[in-house]
């Protein structure tokens, strides 16, 4: 491996830097005023496209400008100063020196990128990775990879999204890589720690810099650069409930029954592996499942969707048709000698599409329609994609050898460049045929593997974390970091997927669960039951309110994830992406903010009745009490077993919706406001929750504008009729006489101490407090 040391001429073009080297090429295109793209290359050398990038804007023309010893490129707020003999890039957005490139090494089968780490420098993002937010000091590896265990150390895991962002001093920039091999990420693990590197396993460092300085706007600009996922159907973001595995038939629909008696809200029920025949996918156990059509529609008469389970491996059989059509048209991965990678997976000896095919992604995608689609299957769960296989490679890995062969005639490339992708590209078919087969309809899909970008294809689950009160806290970095990195739609396995909980356990872990995107319990073959009721009666009544409260908060959440499907944004948040200019936030993991206006602080020890919470800068109110606390400062919360610490920013509207058995049960005839008095405002979006009638303006957008003596709701704006005609007002902190428009007006006392006023108007009104 040499170093780039002396360049040995440069050009400019339209948009790029060229920068030439004996053996590489360096090249900068600046793609906007704050992004621009570094790429170095071992001469003759290419890699697979990931389909990450979904970027179409015209790049920005690149100022150079040459002087003594090097060149400056401009472009909008960021300047690179290049030193040509020894390299060297130091990135500038304005007069801040946020990032310098002290070397950059390349080989035909790897490139490295060392960058200088200052002392005080915080690293957040790289996807689905344990341990606190902060990655300082870990080396982190993306590599798909089937871990079961997620222990504080543990990596790499299912998903690899090789992204971050990088804050000191309150001001932030980015880094992605996009590759499909190997790529690690050593963010100081070894002493002296002065210094980063990035090394990716392939000829081609393909990255893009990200100027900031705010840690909002980066993540937005990633989500444009990689993709915004898709407006989820309203439904997924109920309470869905599954197992390893309900069967029969007969169980699925006593636990559907369960949930309605016990008046216990739910929207989905999850058929996992054991409802096919003899694990063979896009079939049926017609024993276990003698009518699935039947049984999903009666499932769907009483409010509840299924949603079923689809792997990767393609039993080896002769006799089943998926295999035989597989075979018979080349769709599954084969080895240099043309034989089919086999593998063993649940159906035992296995065989593997080749996503990286057009074709094949679209002969994946049918499938679904007459095994699932045809009979009313609601959404698709794929799993085991990384890809998983118990037999190994040469490696060691659980996974398909290195040297199997992946691509288009023409473009094949072995496994082992492209397999942080295979999880990403089997959502991807999954997704497109979808819409294919569903046009009317928003996708639910639910993946455990995938890449930068997965977020447009599919949601995210942590995969098979445990019943450990640690696994409640790596739910809250876990999916705050997933958030960072650009796919929103997250969440864990409620109460553990693997071992056995306790009430306790479970009390905890389903309040953060109520609040998180993905909303789901689920749990392990040969685990005790886990469902709301099987911890006796206290539990199953604190599983019921968080569950209720889940619902009765839709308004805010559907929101919060239309403006993720919007701008990138997480609905899920950790403190420092709203609050990086403070220190104190930049090093807590353990409470998460729910849009800007919600703040969780979850137990997550056992017998623990109360904890510490810091609340940033600003006025807060205690959701539960109404108590209006002074932020800026820790406060100790009281916790008994069926509190979770929350708290709602001063100045912030809260909307909420009416208690309901599963979300089309209702309609919300009262829109419920909590409203804090301070200085704010919130948007509420509305749409039917389900179709594509939101594309065309049938959405609604109703302004609240909160001040410390007045709350302004504005008129809905757009083309959908909110199904609510009166405004129940929840006034927390307002003090003195209330008036309605100038009119005086009456209050009564409501929750958690705050005085009520009930408008029999859809909007279009002022109340103000006299002091």
């Amino acid at each position: 491996m040499s170093q780039l040391e002396r360049v040995t001429d440069w050009h400019t073009t339209a948009h790029d830097l060229v920068l030439r080297f004996r053996g590489a090429t360096l090249t900068l295109t600046p793609l906007a005023g704050d992004l621009i793209r570094l790429r170095v290359a071992s001469d003759g050398a290419t890699a697979p496209s990931t389909g990450a990038v979904v970027w179409d804007r015209e790049p920005v023309a690149p100022q150079v400008t040459e002087h003594a010893g090097g060149l400056t490129l401009a472009a909008g707020r960021v300047r690179v100063e290049i030193a040509l003999a020894p390299l060297r890039l130091s990135w500038y957005e304005g007069d801040r020196l946020f990032a310098q490139d002290e070397a950059i090494l390349a080989a035909p089968d790897r490139v490295v990128l060392r960058r200088a780490m200052p002392p005080d420098e915080h690293y957040y993002g790289f996807g689905e990775k344990t341990g606190y937010l902060d990655k300082r000091g870990r080396r982190l590896e993306m590599w798909a990879t089937d871990e079961g265990n997620h222990t504080p150390s543990a990596d790499p895991l299912y998903q690899s999204i090789p992204f971050f962002l990088a804050l000191r001093d309150g001001r932030a920039h980015g880094l992605f890589v996009d590759c499909g091999a190997r790529s690690v990420f050593d963010m100081g693990s070894l002493d002296p720690a002065d210094a980063y590197t990035v090394e990716v396993f392939s000829p081609v460092l393909d990255a893009y810099v990200f100027a900031g300085p705010r840690m909002a706007d980066i993540v937005r600009r990633y989500a444009e650069l990689t993709g915004r996922m898709e407006l989820p159907p309203l439904w997924s973001l109920g309470f869905h409930q599954c197992r390893w595995s309900y069967f029969p038939e007969a169980k699925v629909r006593e636990v559907a029954r369960n949930f309605r008696e016990r008046e216990i809200p739910c929207d989905a029920i999850w058929l996992d592996i054991d409802y096919m025949d003899g694990y063979r996918v896009f079939t049926w156990d017609r024993e276990r499942f003698p009518d699935p059509e039947g049984l999903v529609a009666d499932l769907g008469r009483d409010g509840f969707r299924v949603v079923t389970i689809v792997d990767p491996g393609v039993k080896q059989d002769e006799q089943y048709a998926v295999y035989r059509e597989g075979v018979e048209k080349g769709y599954f991965i084969t080895q240099p000698d043309g034989s089919l990678t086999v593998g063993e997976v649940w159906p035992g000896a296995s065989v593997f599409p080749d996503f990286q095919r057009a074709s094949v992604r679209a002969w994946w995608g049918d499938l679904y329609r007459e095994a699932y689609y045809d009979k009313g299957v609601a959404g698709v769960w794929n799993d085991m994609n990384e890809p998983a296989n118990w037999l190994g490679n040469a490696a060691g890995e659980k996974t398909l050898p290195h040297d199997a062969l992946q691509g288009e005639s023409g473009e094949r490339v072995p496994h082992a460049a492209v397999h942080n992708l295979y999880g990403f590209n089997m959502a991807r078919a999954t997704y497109e045929g979808w819409k294919r087969h569903r046009p009317g309809l928003r996708p639910f899909i639910l993946t455990r593997s995938g890449y930068a970008g997965i977020q447009r294809y599919a949601a995210v689950w942590m995969g098979d974390n445990h019943s450990w009160w640690e696994h409640i806290l790596a739910h809250m970095t876990m999916c705050a970091g997933m958030g960072l990195s650009g796919v929103p739609f997250v969440g864990t396995d409620v109460g553990g997927f693997n071992a056995n909980p306790n009430g306790e356990l479970v009390a905890r872990w389903i309040a953060i669960g109520a609040l998180t995107p993905f909303f789901r319990m689920h749990t392990a073959w040969g685990t005790r039951d886990q469902e709301p009721w099987s911890f006796g009666p206290e539990v199953e009544a604190i599983c019921r309110k968080y569950i209720r409260l889940r619902y009765r908060l839709l308004p805010y959440v559907y929101t919060l994830m239309e403006e993720a499907a919007r701008t990138g944004l997480p609905a899920m948040r950790p403190l420092v992406l709203e609050h990086q200019e403070d220190p104190e936030t930049w090093h807590i993991s353990d409470q998460v903010l729910i849009g800007r206006d919600l703040l969780a602080a979850p137990v997550y020890q056992p017998g623990v009745t109360r904890r510490l919470v810091y609340l940033p800068a600003g006025a807060w109110y205690d959701f539960w009490t109404g108590e209006r606390l002074a932020g800026g400062r820790y406060v100790v919360a009281e916790a008994p077993l069926d509190v979770i610490p929350l708290y709602v920013r001063a100045g912030a509207a809260l909307p909420m919706g009416p208690e309901m058995s599963h979300t089309g049960a209702v309609p919300m005839e009262t829109l419920t406001l909590h409203v804090y008095a301070g200085e704010g405002d919130f948007t509420l979006y509305e749409d039917e929750g389900e179709g594509y009638g939101y594309q065309r303006g049938v959405f609604a957008r109703t302004r609240i504008t909160v001040q410390p003596d007045r709350v302004t709701v504005s008129l809905p704006e757009g083309g959908y009729t909110p199904t609510w005609r009166r405004v129940e007002l929840l006034l927390h902190g307002f003090a003195g006489d209330l008036a309605l428009d100038g009119t005086p007006v009456r209050d009564a006392s409501g929750v958690a101490g705050a005085r009520r006023l009930v408008v029999e108007r859809q909007g279009g009104f002022t109340v103000t407090a006299s002091r």
